[in-house]
């Protein structure tokens, strides 16, 4: 570390001018936030279906009588035994919120292809409460270009974050965020994918408040760097190209989609 060592009087000054950026910060922070709610909206009219421990469920349903749905696009596919690490990571954050949240009119679901009774499993590991429905047999994951089957490569690309990237595995991640109005009308209003949610990983917030801050410092310069599942740290674990944890081999890097 060569940070310099200055007074009291000195280091209170350097702040204080450190603080007027963090300040235009927030102010743009409000602003985009603004914007993004006069972002356009489009109709859902699909009849998507999912699947929980009581049978199929209705995307209407997922509202659970509020106007607002929060849909985390969960990686596990349905050859997968447990979910993508750095899925997992963010259902940590959100986790804490579900206290408040259905009391603002806000609904969070957590949707995945993999069969109910491996999300329910897993969820009950992990120790979640959060509702998480199975789209198996549903083209809602394709259609929210989270999901990826043959015919959607084009040329080694998949269309996510609103544009043609490499393809790295069948699943990927995101937030969905839907209205339902009084008449029963239900509109998407707007996505998340990659990097896009990431204000929402507290542990990020204060992480970047240390000295050290994120200290992703390789192999991957990412989350896999050093995050698991919360039930896996002191295991030799990796994170491969899918999004799912495994034992390590000898020299073998982490990796993953986040």
């Amino acid at each position: 570390m060569t940070n310099p060592i200055l007074s009291r009087q000195d280091w209170l000054a350097a702040h204080a001018e450190h603080l007027k950026q963090e300040k235009a910060l927030t102010r743009q922070r409000d602003a985009l936030a603004a914007a993004r709610r006069e972002l356009p909206w489009t109709a859902i009219d699909q009849a998507y279906r999912f699947h929980d421990a009581q049978g199929p469920v209705s995307l209407a349903e997922l509202f659970d009588g509020r106007s607002q749905l929060i849909v985390k696009h969960f990686m596990f596919a349905p050859d997968w035994d447990e979910g993508c690490v750095g899925c997992s990571f963010e259902m940590d954050h959100v986790q804490g919120a579900l206290l408040h949240l259905p009391h603002h009119d806000v609904s969070v679901v957590a949707v995945s292809r993999a069969p109910f009774a491996k999300l329910d499993a897993f969820r009950r590991r992990m120790g979640w409460q959060f509702r998480w429905v199975s789209s198996a047999g549903s083209h809602f994951n394709r259609d929210f270009h989270v999901s990826f089957e043959p015919q959607d490569i084009v040329d080694g690309k998949v269309f996510y974050n609103y544009a043609w990237q490499p393809f790295i595995c069948e699943e990927l991640s995101g937030f969905s965020v839907f209205y339902r109005d009084t008449d029963g009308r239900i509109f998407h209003t707007f996505s998340a994918y990659g990097r896009g949610a990431e204000e929402l990983l507290g542990s990020y917030v204060l992480l970047d408040m240390t000295p050290h801050g994120r200290n992703e410092t390789g192999p991957r310069h990412n989350l896999t760097d050093w995050v698991r599942h919360h039930d896996r740290y002191g295991h030799n674990d990796r994170v491969d190209g899918t999004g799912r944890a495994r034992p390590a081999e000898p020299g073998e890097p982490a990796g993953c989609c986040h």
